[in-house]
């Protein structure tokens, strides 16, 4: 798999990613003998840009992470995330910290826990409110100079934010939720990010697995699944939605792909700064999903795509109150 640079320090980064959170959270259960197979198999494919959190969890997932990547360290580039705090006592509930303290301390757990030297790409993984991103920056910077990090982003910030964080020191990605049925960043978010030279790395790229067409109600996923409580799966908006997924499962058909392939091969036509990381803890997806790099889309069957996922009903979240806007 070819690789492609994400912003203008100089991260090289695999074409796909492979999101890891659904390994250890949200996503019903889990199977860590799958999923460090599933990561394996990863590398084996190029895919060697892997994506976790110190919250997904909280903590178990960098611990996987590092389990699987002992002796394969060197072929990975590897991201994680601080800032959300989750109480081991109540999962649901949920804080945000970007104070300097707090990175510090965050990026030691995060090292210790993947049993690596240095994080790859560090993100703060929601904007924190109540401190100026400047100071959140600044410490991430001071990691870099520390030799425990080599590149920074951010997740889920809005274009104001990563103006200013840019300012501070170079951002060399963003992590947001983008995907045939998740658009709202064209407007400002990705225009800014181009202006700026930052990479776009695309979270949720097959719309939580809605767009595989695998889902049809929220009956087919597991009862402690986190998307049961998806606005866009409740419904209305489950009704009209599945619309979109006909057109896309037609469009596939006709082309020979599955849907989850042309769903991510819809996101790599929209630039080589933009990478995806679908998320999955099975090697048989993970191999479906790999394939989309091969596949290359006209301008017209990107525009139809594009027309068809332009309007999408309900929220991304049930509350956006921890998205920078």
């Amino acid at each position: 798999m070819r690789t492609v640079t994400l912003g203008s320090a100089g991260l090289r980064v695999s074409r796909q990613g492979l999101g890891c959170m659904g390994m250890s959270d949200f996503y019903g259960a889990t199977d860590d003998t799958e999923s460090i197979a599933t990561i394996h198999r990863a590398l084996d494919l190029g895919v060697t840009f892997l994506d976790t959190a110190d919250m997904y969890g909280p903590h178990t997932n960098e611990r996987l992470v590092g389990t699987a990547l002992a002796d394969r360290r060197d072929e990975v580039v590897l991201a994680t995330k601080f800032g959300i705090i989750r109480d081991p006592a109540n999962p649901a509930a949920r804080g945000i910290n970007g104070r300097p303290d707090y990175v510090r301390a965050s990026v030691e757990g995060s090292l210790a826990r993947l049993g690596v030297d240095h994080i790859d790409l560090y993100y703060q993984h929601r904007v924190d409110p109540t401190v100026p991103i400047e100071e959140t920056v600044g410490a991430m910077a001071d990691l870099v100079t520390a030799g425990k990090v080599r590149y920074l982003g951010l997740s889920e910030a809005s274009a104001a934010t990563i103006r200013r964080a840019h300012a501070v020191a170079p951002i060399s990605a963003v992590q947001t939720e983008y995907s045939l049925w998740t658009r709202d960043l064209e407007q400002d978010i990705l225009p800014t990010l181009r202006e700026l030279g930052i990479g776009l790395v695309a979270y949720s790229p097959l719309g939580r697995g809605f767009l595989t067409g695998a889902l049809r109600s929220t009956a087919d996923v597991a009862s402690d699944d986190f998307r049961r409580g998806l606005p866009r799966l409740q419904g209305d908006n489950l009704e009209a939605n599945l619309q979109l997924v006909a057109e896309i499962e037609k469009i596939a058909t006709d082309k020979g792909v599955t849907p989850a392939q042309l769903a991510l091969a819809w996101v790599q036509h929209q630039g080589d700064d933009i990478v995806p990381i679908p998320g999955t803890k099975r090697r048989r997806y993970l191999e479906d999903n790999a394939s989309a790099t091969e596949i290359t889309l006209t301008d017209a069957e990107a525009d139809r795509l594009g027309t068809l996922g332009a309007s999408v009903a309900g929220d991304r979240y049930p509350d956006m109150s921890t998205i920078d806007s």
